[in-house]
């Protein structure tokens, strides 16, 4: 296993029990064997709010960084990342977030294929570069609003 998937894992065992987790960033370098910076990285990269957490940090002596998992309604979500999505989105931004909701339950299996399918790249080749990302924030969108009905 890579040393993010690990930082990922015990940041998610510690989130298990309470939804919120409060931790120094080097005390859990120090622990997990690796430097700082791969912690930052697994948290901006993977508890974001798309994918149902808020993380704040404080800096200084005794700064730390508190993850927090966002109980939402499943429509309540989706509105959330629909608003997220704005005018245009590309295909690893949405497959992101389409991963993030299948993993938070907000998603079935087939809903999260077919979606997949709908914002891959090959969709939109006939159309000029310059439009792609818009029409895939309009179809992504459009999927997940009726996903929601």
């Amino acid at each position: 296993m890579n040393m993010s998937n690990e930082i990922a894992g015990r940041l998610l065992q510690m989130l298990e029990e309470t939804g919120m987790t409060e931790f120094r960033r080097n005390e859990l370098a120090q622990a997990m064997g690796c430097v700082p910076s791969q912690i930052t990285y697994v948290v901006t990269s993977r508890f974001t709010p798309e994918k149902g957490y808020i993380v704040e940090s404080r800096r200084g002596g005794d700064g730390c960084v508190r993850i927090t998992r966002v109980s939402y309604t499943k429509r309540t979500a989706l509105m959330h990342v629909v608003n997220a999505v704005g005018d245009q989105i590309d295909e690893t931004s949405a497959r992101s977030i389409i991963s993030g909701l299948e993993q938070r339950n907000l998603l079935d299996a087939s809903s999260a294929k077919l979606m997949t399918a709908a914002v891959n790249e090959n969709c939109y080749r006939a159309l000029e570069k310059s439009v792609r990302n818009r029409v895939r924030a309009e179809v992504f969108k459009r999927m997940l609003v009726s996903v929601m009905e």
